[in-house]
């Protein structure tokens, strides 16, 4: 089996930093994880950070000014990255693609939209459009990543949507819980027919892990990318 090891907000958990930095990144370089995946809002000015949920220290990311924002620490002393920064310090090594999820804005389906708009702009101005991913659970920012880049690899987290609709849509990947997977093995199948690939998220356990290796998929989500490595033998 290929490397399928994606960490999941960087490789955090054990090594003790914070989840969506640049220190998690670093670390699941050193892993040698296939993929280091991190999150994406917009600030109600336009701009975009790195950070999973919608607020962080009582602060509400995507209504408040970047410069407020901006201002806040994680755990480790960083400061949240800005899209731009966290590309570049992931964008000097080789083996790691940069899974980018672009989060479905508090603000509204238009808000979501403009930020997936800024956030392919942005690759394509650092030139890394072969080194990220993109991911999302709004089916409808996932095709207008399409649009604009249709030779991007996009995944479509949400679970509802059968592989072979989602490849009409010029959506190639299907990311999809571990328990939507369970219920639905034979999309496993499906979606590597249609060329698709198959990445189950978040995946911690290891009898879910094996379940993983066992059916086949392509990529595997998780806190413990050292648990996960430790049963491909590695």
């Amino acid at each position: 089996m290929k490397n399928p090891v994606i960490a999941h907000r960087g490789a955090w958990k054990n090594t003790k930093v914070p989840q969506n930095s640049v220190a998690s990144l670093k670390e699941a370089v050193a892993l040698g994880c296939t993929g280091s995946e991190f999150d994406v809002r917009m600030t109600a000015d336009g701009h975009m950070v790195v950070v999973h949920d919608a607020s962080h220290d009582g602060v509400s990311i995507d209504s408040s000014e970047f410069s407020k924002v901006k201002a806040l620490k994680l755990s480790n002393g960083e400061p949240i990255s800005t899209l731009e920064e966290y590309l570049k310090a992931g964008a000097g090594q080789k083996g790691t693609k940069l899974v980018l999820e672009i989060k479905s804005s508090q603000m509204g389906k238009q808000s979501s939209l403009l930020l997936a708009r800024k956030c392919v702009e942005t690759v394509k101005k650092l030139k890394l459009k072969k080194k990220v991913d993109y991911i999302a659970f709004d089916y409808d920012v996932c095709k207008l990543v399409h649009e604009l880049d249709p030779k991007a690899n996009i995944a479509y987290l949400n679970g509802d949507i059968n592989p072979a609709a989602l490849q009409k849509a010029g959506i190639n990947g299907i990311d999809y819980h571990i328990s939507v997977m369970k219920k639905n093995p034979n999309w496993i199948a499906e979606a590597h027919q249609a060329e698709m690939t198959v990445n189950v998220w978040t995946v911690n356990k290891k009898e879910d892990m094996q379940w993983c290796i066992d059916n086949g998929v392509d990529f595997i989500t998780t806190d413990e990318p050292e648990i996960l490595y430790s049963l491909l033998g590695r």
